[in-house]
């Protein structure tokens, strides 16, 4: 059974959208995964306003025991706002982001931990997918995505912005003011890791085929990639967009992660 009262070593924010056919298995995996290795986890689960059985999904798993905690958004206002908001609710020493897809191994999750609590240095640790089985179109759009990304902000030390699990020290969280409510979440926490003094490592894995469901990447998503960036680059800058846009993400998000730190 789940300990309230411990501090774990890592959280990571999961946040669901009508994922109630790959949930229960990821979690599962997760869990047991991080158990063999003894490291105290906590799955922060966000119900981001799916229409679903996602949130009954979730029920079920903290009845069962497992160390998750749920998160609601009763209406789903984008990817980076449920992250923001399951990130509020991380109390471990190591936070991270995580999809709910499992298309990374647990095992391989385990091992982005062990990197982040073993750096010498505070360190952004994260994945690299191999071997996608996208399709040659997705794949096309992707590299272009990297590149320009890489371009318009050098040394961001990654050629796959996307990949999650990205883990953290958890006192870094209030430091990187992470505002963006849609996909631009990941290139905000990459291109503001270096500002706040975080080293970034990227290491392969092997892409994984989705146990169910369906993603919610697609062409739409790639084409607000590309808009973010060049808005982000030319426009005003990173540090006046987070303090406007902070309000919007999520409510007192802000407020919440420093009393967390």
């Amino acid at each position: 059974m789940r300990d309230s009262s411990a501090r774990p070593q890592l959280s990571l924010a999961i946040p669901c959208y009508n994922e109630q056919e790959v949930l229960a298995n990821t979690v599962v995996h997760l869990v047991d995964a991080f158990a063999q290795r003894q490291i105290s986890l906590e799955l922060v689960l966000v119900d981001n306003g799916s229409t679903d059985g996602t949130g009954r999904v979730i029920d079920e798993l903290i009845g069962a025991g497992y160390p998750v905690v749920k998160q609601v958004v009763p209406v789903n206002r984008g990817y980076g706002h449920g992250v923001l908001c399951g990130l509020a609710a991380c109390r471990g020493r190591f936070v991270g982001i995580l999809h709910a897809d499992g298309q990374v191994d647990p095992h391989d999750v385990v091992k982005v931990y062990e990197v982040a609590a073993s750096a010498k240095s505070p360190t952004l640790v994260k994945v690299r997918r191999r071997f996608r089985m996208d399709g040659m179109r997705r794949k096309v759009i992707s590299v272009a995505y990297n590149l320009s990304a890489n371009i318009l902000f050098p040394r961001l030390g990654s050629i796959d912005i996307n990949g999650s699990p990205k883990m953290f020290p958890q006192e870094y969280l209030a430091r990187l003011n992470l505002c963006s409510a849609d996909w631009f979440i990941d290139p905000e926490l990459m291109i503001k890791a270096r500002r706040v003094g975080l080293s970034v490592i990227e290491f392969n894995v092997l892409a994984q085929m989705r146990k169910g469901g369906q993603s919610h990447v697609d062409g739409r998503t790639c084409l607000e990639f590309m808009v973010n960036l060049l808005k982000y680059r030319f426009g005003r800058g990173a540090a006046r967009d987070a303090r406007s846009q902070s309000a919007v993400a999520c409510p007192a998000i802000l407020d919440r992660v420093n009393r967390t730190a």
